[in-house]
């Protein structure tokens, strides 16, 4: 068995791209019409597919899991968030933790926690 894709469910999806695209650089592979696989495994659902499958409501910022990224040029990378989405929801601002490795937490317009770190 094989992990395939991580799916995250978004209110606009052509937002949702943009924002993965301008943050991360990830592009779409396919586009279903309310499901996007981008690169790097992420794919967006339409909220609205979502509920109809499930029968329930989506609970933005659970905070029952995350996106993890790493990237080694962090201050850049937080310095094009705060440029591009000034209004993004932060858990922790851009920190050193006590081995000194960087990292920021935030969540992406739909309450989907991410998380970036300098690589180990």
């Amino acid at each position: 068995m094989k992990l395939k894709n991580i799916l995250i469910v978004v209110k606009d999806i052509e937002k949702a791209r943009r924002f993965y695209h301008d943050l991360f650089g990830l592009d779409v592979l396919l586009d279903g019409g309310g499901n996007m696989i981008l690169t790097e495994g992420l794919v967006l659902q339409d909220e609205k597919i979502w509920r109809e499958c499930l029968g329930k409501d989506v609970v933005p910022e659970s905070n029952s899991c995350e996106l993890y990224f790493e990237e080694r040029d962090i201050e850049a990378f937080a310095g094009k968030l705060e440029q591009l989405y000034p209004s993004i929801r932060y858990v922790s601002r851009l920190a050193a933790d006590s081995r000194g490795q960087k990292m920021i937490r935030f969540y992406d317009p739909d309450g989907n926690l991410i998380e970036v770190r300098t690589p180990v």
